[in-house]
């Protein structure tokens, strides 16, 4: 499988580099991955983040309420080119790919995920391209809005959009949605590849994808360019799953990279990463915003089947590659196990995670109770519907317990379709919180603090058999060697004498 996704990445993965050299239009080059689709014609498709800041100022005005846009939006002689692995090395050209000269002359090291040099590596063959248009994928725009409020403080885009203090959050999410096909001009078809999609719809939180993008653009190609990262499906939303989450590591660059899943018939492309990294309320967000391919071949179709018939020449292969290969593989029984047993608590605008114990009982965070004496439980959805339990807080770890632990006992049983199952049986503990760095004031997501299912077993068991909180209370009098251990702390002890 491995060997199979490296092929295709090699084949269909590419980096798509636009510039411009005059007037007020900004000059870049600004870059990003794409996917080539099909090899005859070699279509390419890539996000629109790397034409935005071409865009006419006569179109900016109201580019984001447009169907779609046509190449007559850009300035006539911007430059488009398309970098794709080269089965042989190319022949060295006089400058180096860094920028220098022959006599070692470097200019300084512009290091935006968005920019890069003009000269090509050896190793990579470098295509003159043509936009056939530009759109927004509708489908994956109401998702969005829906699920991603401006007042939220979230912040979605590349470093070279943060970079800029008068980006706003709104400007980033109008970018977010829009995506570009292209026409590779001058390649010949020989050893290029295509690929096939799957639909998203088939995709089911857990399912394994692998995500193939190229960090910082056409910056130093011959590390980065096509590198592959595995993860899982986070979470899904919208109209046939439009809108994908993956913990799959991107970094920023890979926008418009491919997100592969794996069906019955093999690796298939599923969607277009739309966001390697976010941010909210200044935190990063460790999560990658995809948008499923189908969608946007989707509206592909229906923009090019519109007034502008004359571009219907490219409607054909769009359509073959859009068909669905197979069905999604087996799913492993734990995972669907584990999610129905995850469910959403929420205290008035507070909410957080938590476990189901058993039918009455769910374990969640002090942090996320709150002093609170009673909170709501929402239910995994069912059937499309989603329900709700009232639950009354019967005991939450002091303040000053490094234990950040609260219980939770429903009014009414949980309805026998959610398949409540024992922490002790698939968990190893629940995640108390994110680790951050107090004296930076920095949060890093992907390095979380848990508190083991050892420590929690014996008070569940005892509340479970006798209704006694004793075992949950002793969480408040942990010793002192603890809570050091917990506060990234170390005992004060007298170290081995030197012998100098």
């Amino acid at each position: 499988m491995a060997e199979a996704l490296q092929v295709i990445a090699e084949k269909a993965g590419c980096v798509v580099r636009v510039s411009h050299a005059r007037g007020s239009v900004p000059q870049g080059p600004w870059s990003g991955s794409g996917v080539l689709l099909t090899p005859d014609p070699a279509i390419v498709l890539c996000h629109g983040s790397v034409f935005s800041p071409f865009l006419l100022p006569a179109e900016h005005q109201d580019w984001a309420q447009s169907r779609f846009l046509l190449p007559d939006s850009f300035p006539p002689d911007i430059q488009i080119q398309v970098l794709r692995p080269a089965e042989c090395s190319l022949k060295a050209p006089n400058r180096s790919w860094l920028g220098g000269d022959l006599a070692g002359n470097t200019p300084a090291l512009r290091f935006n995920p968005l920019s890069n040099w003009h000269e090509t590596p050896s190793g990579l063959r470098c295509h003159k391209a043509e936009l056939i248009l530009m759109l927004p994928c509708v489908p994956f725009q109401d998702a969005f809005s829906k699920l991603f409020n401006s007042t939220e403080q979230w912040r979605f885009g590349t470093e070279m959009e943060l970079e800029e203090e008068s980006s706003a959050p709104e400007d980033e999410a109008h970018i977010l949605p829009w995506f570009a096909l292209l026409r590779i001009l001058d390649g010949d078809s020989h050893g290029v590849g295509g690929v096939s999609c799957v639909a998203a719809e088939t995709l089911r939180k857990g399912d394994p994808v692998f995500a193939c993008g190229s960090p910082f653009g056409s910056f130093c190609p011959d590390i980065f360019m096509n590198t592959l990262s595995k993860g899982i499906v986070s979470n899904t939303s919208g109209e046939n799953n439009a809108l994908i989450l993956t913990d799959a590591r991107c970094l920023p660059g890979t926008e418009g990279g491919g997100v592969y899943a794996l069906s019955e018939t093999g690796l298939h492309l599923v969607g277009i990463i739309v966001a390697p990294l976010c941010w909210k309320s200044s935190e990063w967000v460790g999560l990658t915003l995809v948008c499923a391919v189908n969608s946007i071949l989707h509206c592909i179709r229906s923009a090019l089947s519109g007034p502008h018939r004359a571009l219907k020449t490219w409607l054909n292969p769009l359509e073959l590659v859009a068909k669905s290969h197979g069905k999604m593989v087996a799913r492993d029984g734990p995972h669907q196990q584990m999610l129905a047993a995850v469910v959403l608590v929420e205290r008035g605008l507070t909410w957080g995670s938590g476990v189901i114990v058993n039918s009455r009982l769910v374990l969640t965070c002090r942090h996320v109770a709150n002093g609170a004496s009673s909170v709501c439980v929402r239910l995994q959805p069912s059937h499309g519907k989603s329900s709700v339990a009232k639950g009354k807080v019967v005991f939450a770890t002091k303040d000053s317990s490094p234990y950040d632990v609260a219980l939770v006992e429903l009014d009414d049983d949980l309805p026998t379709s959610t398949e409540p199952v024992l922490a002790s049986e698939f968990y190893k503990g629940i995640v108390a919180s994110n680790t951050r760095d107090n004296s930076i004031g920095v949060t890093y997501p992907h390095l979380n603090f848990s508190i083991p299912i050892t420590v929690l077993q014996p008070a569940l068991l005892e509340y479970l058999h006798s209704r006694s909180l004793r075992g949950f209370r002793e969480l408040d009098r942990v010793s002192h060697k603890i809570q050091v251990v917990w506060r990234l702390q170390r005992e004060p002890v007298e170290g081995p004498l030197s012998k100098l």
